[in-house]
C-alpha cells in the first residue's frame, strides 16, 4: 500500500478532492493524506461538489504540510495540486523520492452567484477525479 500526500496552498479544496478520490478509488492500492502551507477550513461549494459524487469531506480537518513533517510522517509519493501560478508558493515536502505536479485552478476563486462558483469547482472535481483515476491504472503510482 503506497501512502501518498496531496499538498495544496490551503487545504481546503483540491488536495481535499484529490485526497478523497483516491482513498474512494485506490483503497486497496494508496492511503491518501492531505495538507497545506496554510490550512482552512473546506470550501462549503467543495462538500457540495464532492456530496454528489457520494463523498463526505465535511468532517475533514485541514492540516498544516509543516506540522506533518515535525511529527515525522514519512510518504512514497507527495503531490502538489497548486495551479501554476501558485506553483511558487505551494510547499513541498522534503525526503520524498517520487514527487508530482498535478496543476488545478483554485476552487476559493470561484465568482459569480453560487450556481456559477458550484459550476467552477465541479469542473475542478471532475479534472481531479479523471487524473486521480489514469493515476491509479498507471503501472508506477509514481505520476
Amino acid at each position: 500500500m503506497k501512502k501518498v500526500l496531496f499538498i495544496c496552498v490551503h487545504n481546503s479544496g483540491r488536495s481535499v478532492m484529490a485526497q478523497a478520490f483516491a482513498n474512494a478509488l485506490g483503497r486497496d492500492r494508496v492511503e491518501a493524506e492531505s495538507a497545506g502551507l496554510k490550512p482552512r477550513p473546506v470550501l462549503p461549494t467543495v462538500v457540495q461538489a464532492m456530496r454528489e459524487e457520494g463523498l463526505d469531506v465535511s468532517g475533514h480537518r485541514p492540516q498544516s504540510v509543516f506540522e506533518l513533517y515535525r511529527q515525522g510522517r514519512r510518504y512514497d509519493v507527495v503531490i502538489t495540486v497548486c495551479d501554476d501560478a501558485d506553483e511558487a508558493s505551494c510547499p513541498i515536502f522534503p525526503g520524498i523520492a517520487v514527487r508530482g505536479h498535478w496543476p488545478f485552478p483554485d476552487p476559493s476563486r470561484a465568482s459569480g452567484s453560487p450556481d456559477q462558483q458550484l459550476a467552477y469547482v465541479r469542473t475542478i472535481r471532475d479534472a481531479i477525479k479523471h487524473k486521480v483515476l489514469n493515476w491509479l491504472a498507471s503501472d508506477t503510482l509514481s505520476r
